[in-house]
């Protein structure tokens, strides 16, 4: 196979074998779309469409250029990783505060972009990215609580659990936990942690279904929620990738153990219940997850990478069934066969993806069939973008390529 070696910034053209499938190439798809993205934008302050001059400390910012510095030190490509670095060190100030970043708004999508910094900070040995991570180690500290302990998703949405803040605020507590915590301390904390994922699957659980639904109120005073159960209305795709992925990639950290088995035991049942969602001709998931096959709902790229990804690194580190790991990768090349197109200049384009979904906020998002499959559908989404790199390692893992 005929490879073409070309600065970070540009393209990465790679012909496909015979048989004309994007994941035979020899490249990882990781490194492709990693270098697709930075040849779209070429400052990593640009990504999630931010305007250029501008700068955010963003959780899907920082989602995707954790991913793309993971696949430049399991390839070995050191661009990448220079890539992310230049975020961190264009938004992280030398007396350890953030751009744009304000712990008093207590909000979990904030912890999330956080995650980078640990490698940051074994790599440079420099004490303002520490700072960083112990400042919002206080906020997960100071986070305000439902009376079970469980997280509000933000402070101005009071009483609410969003599958969502699982992703965001747990596997950085995890390793945070895991690295600077030990004795009574450390224990406290796992024990907290865990209990963030035993109580939003107790309050967002539909048994009708066997899925989870996008949030709960605890309150039962938000216009989006049941009143009874305090349940939005349906199970919304990515929220359930994202509750997956949480999973994964806390227990990566902590180990399993008794403490950690319920978590086990949530991502094993999702699993059951995934395959009676998905499209029976791809394979993939719906926007609204709870209603496959609906007029005006459609496949959705961003949860089904998610989704994909979860599994294949859930095989591997053991914590669903060896014997799902064919299927695993199955769906992973059924995910690349659905959503992943090659474009004219050599770069590839992840199709077909969720703008943003939420509940409630200035724009009274109901959470409703209707609502959910309003929201705009883009292209190259870095919540998508970020667990088809992760995927497509895991791939590759599993394929013996890495």
């Amino acid at each position: 196979m005929k490879r073409l070696l070309i600065p970070a910034v540009c393209v990465l053209a790679v012909a496909c074998t015979s048989r004309g499938h994007l994941y035979d190439s020899a490249t990882p798809l990781a490194v492709r779309m990693a270098r697709s993205e930075i040849a779209r934008n070429p400052s990593p302050t640009t990504l999630d469409g931010i305007p250029a001059g501008k700068i955010k400390w963003n959780y899907t910012t920082g989602l995707e250029l954790l991913a793309i510095a993971d696949a430049g030190e399991a390839c070995d490509i050191p661009e990448f990783t220079a890539y992310a670095d230049r975020y961190f060190d264009t938004i992280v100030q030398p007396d350890g505060s953030v751009l744009t970043y304000r712990k008093s708004k207590y909000n979990l999508d904030h912890v999330c972009p956080g995650r980078a910094l640990f490698g940051l900070y074994d790599r440079t040995g420099d004490a303002h990215y520490k700072m960083v991570l112990d400042t919002l180690f206080a906020q997960l500290q100071e986070q305000p609580r439902n009376a079970d302990g469980g997280f509000w998703h933000k402070e101005v949405y009071p009483h609410q659990m969003w599958l969502d803040g699982l992703y965001m605020a747990e596997p950085f507590y995890a390793e945070y936990a895991v690295r600077y915590l030990s004795g009574a301390e450390y224990e406290k904390a796992v024990d907290d942690i865990v209990n963030q994922f035993v109580v939003v699957a107790a309050h967002t659980y539909d048994p009708a279904t066997g899925l989870y639904r996008h949030a709960y109120d605890d309150s039962r005073e938000m216009f989006w929620c049941d009143k009874a159960t305090g349940q939005s209305a349906h199970a919304w795709g990515r929220a359930m990738g994202w509750y997956a992925m949480a999973i994964v990639e806390t227990l990566q950290y902590l180990g399993v153990n008794d403490t950690t088995r319920p978590m086990v035991e949530i991502l094993n049942h999702i699993y059951e219940v995934l395959p009676k969602y998905a499209d029976p001709a791809t394979g993939m998931w719906y926007q609204v997850l709870d209603q496959p096959g609906r007029e005006g709902n459609y496949l959705e790229s961003t949860a089904s990478a998610m989704f994909v990804y979860a599994m294949l690194k859930g095989v591997r580190l053991g914590y669903l069934p060896a014997e799902t790991g064919l299927g695993a990768r199955r769906l992973y090349e059924k995910f690349v066969d659905r959503f992943v197109k090659e474009n004219p200049d050599g770069t590839i384009t992840l199709t077909d993806c969720c703008s943003v979904a939420g509940l409630g906020g200035k724009g009274m998002r109901s959470g409703t069939f209707e609502y959910y499959i309003s929201e705009p559908v883009i292209d190259n989404d870095c919540k998508g973008v970020g667990p088809f790199i992760w995927a497509s390692l895991e791939f590759a893992r599993a394929k013996g390529r890495l």
